[in-house]
């Protein structure tokens, strides 16, 4: 896939009262699919998932996002409204499944680009609460060159 996109992405997590924020942007692919659209980009050393490509994927209704990591340490994280999904996640110290419930998911993306915006809450499958997720994703198309 050609990477005609850069794809900024903006990651929020509350926890206890405290709140962290990270900031990445890289260059990669969108895709309009099936009724979806697939936003793509290879993880870099500034994640600590080099090697690996992630996937994330918004049905035109905005009722559900699945984030899917491939490479050496994969990953998938279905968010989907009304629903709560116990999913797995592969760490650096090893594998857990995470209870992921949907707050909100709303997109305006299309061919040139756009936004999705989610945000989630993580649970320790014992349905203890661990913590609230937003993320934002801009994805703005690349001058022709």
């Amino acid at each position: 896939m050609e990477e005609k996109y850069l794809i900024t992405i903006k990651g929020t997590m509350e926890q206890r009262g405290d709140t962290d924020t990270v900031e990445l942007m890289t260059r990669g692919s969108l895709v309009h699919k099936d009724g979806a659209y697939y936003i793509v980009y290879k993880e870099t050393e500034a994640t600590g998932y080099e090697g690996c490509t992630t996937t994330v994927k918004v049905a035109d209704d905005a009722r559900k996002v699945s984030m899917l990591r491939f490479g050496k340490q994969t990953s998938q994280l279905v968010i989907e409204k009304g629903t709560r999904h116990l999913c797995h996640y592969e760490t650096g110290y090893g594998a857990i499944s995470l209870g992921v419930s949907a707050d909100v998911i709303e997109h305006a993306l299309d061919e040139n680009g756009g936004k999705l915006q989610f945000s989630y809450t993580l649970d320790s499958g014992a349905e203890s609460f661990i913590s609230r997720n937003l993320v934002d994703i801009t994805v703005d198309k690349l001058p022709e060159s």
